[in-house]
């Protein structure tokens, strides 16, 4: 081979080396993030599938989260010429090229236990979360049947209060219960369904000499401020952004001492309770109803669920006669399936102590999709500010 073609022949090398690893590099990083992507989702769903087993055999529930995953990645690469075997016509340098690639991922996994444990799964959901899912279009049905452990009803005018239980070991109240979260799917439906907070303005007096130059800066400096000279005193207001309501009105609507009682009202329960007030005259008024209901915590969720599968079974409820046609009013709030052999055509599934556990599968509508994803949304949201002191393990692959 000439001299003068050499150096070309070493630069085309180089040239090709370089497209390789960077191709190379690009590919493995591209599907190691993928699978990583994949496999996580996988666990937490196989997790919230093999919990739910452990609470249809009331046994304790346990979740180990991925911590954090860190991957190092060795890429390497060999060139060289030799030469052909050209016989005895003279000599051909050809390239030799060659790649390898090498993965060392360390991934760090943790129990979830303590005040994480309390936080993430015994702490009652708030109102606030329920307000984001229902705002994001999710069914209220179906976000209800799963979150509500209770409805608490007011005859109004009457002052008498009845609890209807979100358990089928109660069928009456049971059976009021789907009553009610069938036609709040039915307000939904006609797109009437308001939850909003109940914004209000508070509005008091204090003295006039109460309010100096230093206590308007310091105090007062986010208040509307009127004197009134007549009465030497000052009228003081605020525009308050208050508890969440579910209602078929805008909340708006009404006057500021109407939306200052409900307030009040919501004031006197928990965080994880929500008012109710369907009122006749808007659409849904036909079934009046005013009330709260009380968010369960993911562990009771879960309960639920898997007491769903033998020992309290759900049961068919039709809406209340005053409802008008929904579109879904299925028997389950989640259908789990539980057999000693493999299931055949689902996407997931679980063994635990001889059991396989997976979604009942479903023609035409997938409820129990959309319901399990929902159950996954919510487990996302459960995330906790609480730190994890409990051993973690680091895995090194």
């Amino acid at each position: 081979m000439s001299y003068m073609l050499r150096p070309f022949l070493f630069s085309l090398i180089a040239i090709v080396l370089l497209g390789i690893t960077g191709c190379a590099s690009t590919v493995a990083l591209d599907r190691a993030v993928m699978g990583y992507d994949t496999t996580t989702a996988e666990s937490v769903s196989k997790q919230l599938l093999l919990n739910i087993a452990r609470a249809r055999h009331n046994q304790p529930m346990h979740f180990t989260a991925i911590s954090s995953i860190a991957a190092t990645y060795k890429f390497a690469v060999n060139a060289g010429v030799g030469g052909a075997l050209t016989g005895e016509r003279g000599g051909l340098l050809i390239p030799l090229l060659g790649t390898s690639a090498e993965e060392n991922p360390t991934i760090s996994i943790a129990p979830m236990q303590g005040e994480e444990f309390t936080q993430r799964l015994l702490t009652p959901f708030p109102e606030q979360k329920l307000t984001l899912l229902l705002r994001q279009g999710y069914d209220v049905d179906a976000l209800l049947r799963l979150m509500s452990a209770e409805i608490r009803l007011d005859k109004v005018g009457s002052g008498n209060v009845t609890v209807y239980h979100n358990r089928p070991s109660d069928p009456t109240g049971y059976t009021i219960f789907r009553r009610v979260m069938a036609h709040l799917s039915s307000i939904q439906d006609r797109q009437a369904l308001y939850v909003e907070p109940l914004h209000f303005l508070h509005t008091w007096t204090v003295p006039a000499d109460a309010v100096t130059p230093e206590t308007f800066t310091s105090i007062y400096k986010d208040f509307s401020v009127t004197r009134d000279a007549d009465k030497g005193t000052y009228r003081v207001s605020k525009r308050v952004n208050g508890r969440v309501m579910i209602s078929n009105y805008d909340p708006a609507a009404l006057s500021n001492e109407e939306r200052l009682v409900l307030h009040g009202e919501a004031e006197e329960v928990p965080v994880n309770d929500i008012l109710i007030d369907i009122r006749a005259g808007y659409p849904g008024g036909e079934y009046p109803l005013h009330g709260r209901l009380r968010l369960r915590s993911f562990h009771e969720v879960l309960t639920f669920i898997g007491r769903g599968i033998e020992e309290e079974p759900e049961f068919d409820v039709a809406p209340d006669p005053r409802t008008p046609v929904i579109g879904e009013n299925p028997i389950h709030s989640l259908q789990i399936m539980e057999g000693r052999s493999a299931p055949s055509g689902v996407d997931l599934s679980v063994e635990w102590h001889g059991y396989y556990y997976a979604l009942q599968p479903q023609s035409g509508y997938q409820w129990n999709k959309k319901a399990f994803s929902l159950l996954y949304q919510l487990f996302q949201m459960s995330v906790s500010t609480a730190e994890n002191t409990g051993p973690a393990i680091t895995i090194s692959k």
